[in-house]
């Protein structure tokens, strides 16, 4: 491996859902799952003995749950970065964890897209870290997925001043995916590249298309309804 690996415990209490997070983890490089814990006393000891660099944490666990787990963790001497991964949904629980530190948050069901982004994100932005020198406040900004810019096909896309329930990161998952293939994509397909509902996509890719980001093509097969696809537009100029 040519890339140092980044080291993961996995606190979750569903054995099925620790092998999906271990598979889904491993197939995204150079991350490599080092441990799995039950709960959140397993993990914490695990996280103290182990020293990863990142842990993968569900919210509902038996003995000990992901936010008074994640507290403890803060609280100590632990320098780990972490990611939720939980069936949680509720604005409370989003916030807590987020404010103790969470690098994402991720609700389950998820597909694999998603967790793949998340990992990159973090993979990016501890790269950028560790590099010697001073940075901008563009590249803080970008760390911090405030105002986020993607370069795709020579075209530079501002994210930063978006409508009102549209998110930054999630549009900037959406110009990747269409910026990684020549191909236009459906808004199916989109969703399930990024991990989002069609309905959601839908709504991103409408306002790219509104701000002349994105080419909305009619496709029309031989039976059935023509299909609306979508490939990033040229630069202008």
């Amino acid at each position: 491996m040519n890339l140092e690996s980044i080291r993961v415990v996995v606190i979750e209490d569903d054995p099925m859902v620790q092998e999906i997070n271990r598979s889904f983890i491993e197939r995204v490089s150079p991350f490599r799952v080092v441990g799995v814990a039950n709960n959140g006393v397993e993990g914490v000891e695990m996280v103290r003995e182990l020293q990863p660099d990142l842990v993968v944490i569900d919210v509902f666990m038996p003995v000990q749950d992901g936010i008074k787990t994640l507290t403890q963790l803060r609280a100590g001497t632990e320098t780990v970065d972490v990611i939720v991964i939980t069936a949680a949904n509720d604005k409370q629980t989003i916030q807590t964890m987020l404010r103790y530190g969470a690098m994402d948050f991720i609700i389950k069901p998820f597909q694999f897209e998603r967790i793949r982004q998340a990992l990159e994100n973090y993979r990016e932005f501890r790269s950028q870290l560790r590099r010697e020198g001073m940075v901008s406040q563009s590249e803080v900004d970008q760390l911090l997925f405030r105002k986020w810019t993607e370069q795709s096909k020579d075209q530079t896309i501002a994210l930063d001043s978006l409508p009102k329930g549209l998110h930054a990161v999630t549009l900037a998952q959406i110009v990747r995916q269409l910026g990684a293939t020549a191909e236009a994509l459906s808004a199916e397909e989109v969703a399930e590249r990024v991990g989002i509902a069609r309905v959601t996509a839908r709504r991103y890719l409408d306002y790219l298309v509104k701000a002349e980001h994105v080419k909305l093509a009619v496709m029309y097969g031989g039976v059935g309804r023509p299909t609306n696809r979508y490939v990033l537009a040229p630069r202008k100029g």
